[in-house]
């Protein structure tokens, strides 16, 4: 994150919070169950803000929506959302330092990197509904496995749906906020 004298640069400042905002305000609406962007935003914010930003706003997107959902409260499963969204963040800006300075640059990614991004999407959001099934099964008393089972559907919608979200928005977002902070490379983020 780019300070100025030990602050941070305010033009990061506003797009950080308006991505908080947006992801914030996606979660809140009522959609079709599994079908999110927050996901995409987190690992978006992760990327371009460092990996402790992605993982914050993950964390705390899921916070807020746990308590305000059009779904209901959240209740017992609300640590193993935010545990998995922050994990979701963070793996934005480890991929990004993964990526380093990358000859491909964002406005022209090459289909090799959209597929390893829609993989990603794919693996992360996985894990996330592991992590939010198991957290549901072990104090509900029900078997992990068939929670699996109960939540395979879901979890389908939500996989196939990342991924096209992911494969077909992320790079493009990456040269839009890329752009509207001066960016030229992808050199990895300075955390603040």
């Amino acid at each position: 994150m780019a300070k100025t004298g030990g602050k941070m640069d305010c033009k990061r400042a506003a797009l950080l919070a308006i991505m908080t905002a947006l992801c914030v305000g996606i979660q809140l609406t009522p959609r079709p169950p599994n079908v999110e962007t927050t996901s995409l935003i987190c690992f978006l914010v992760g990327f371009m803000f460092g990996a402790r930003f992605g993982a914050l706003l993950g964390a705390l997107t899921m916070l807020i929506n746990g308590f305000l959902s059009p779904w209901g409260f959240a209740g017992i499963i609300m640590p193993y959302q935010m545990a998995g969204m922050a994990l979701i963040g963070f793996a934005g800006g480890f991929y990004r330092k993964v990526l380093g300075g990358n000859p491909n640059n964002a406005a022209n990614p090459t289909k090799i990197l959209r597929l390893e991004v829609s993989f990603l999407a794919a693996f992360l959001t996985l894990v996330y509904d592991v992590i939010t099934n198991i957290g549901w099964a072990i104090p509900s008393g029900v078997p992990i496995i068939i929670a699996l089972i109960q939540g395979a559907w879901f979890t389908v919608i939500h996989v196939a749906s990342n991924v096209v979200f992911f494969g077909s928005a992320f790079f493009i977002l990456v040269r839009i906020i890329g752009n509207l902070l001066g960016e030229t490379s992808w050199n990895s983020p300075k955390e603040a």
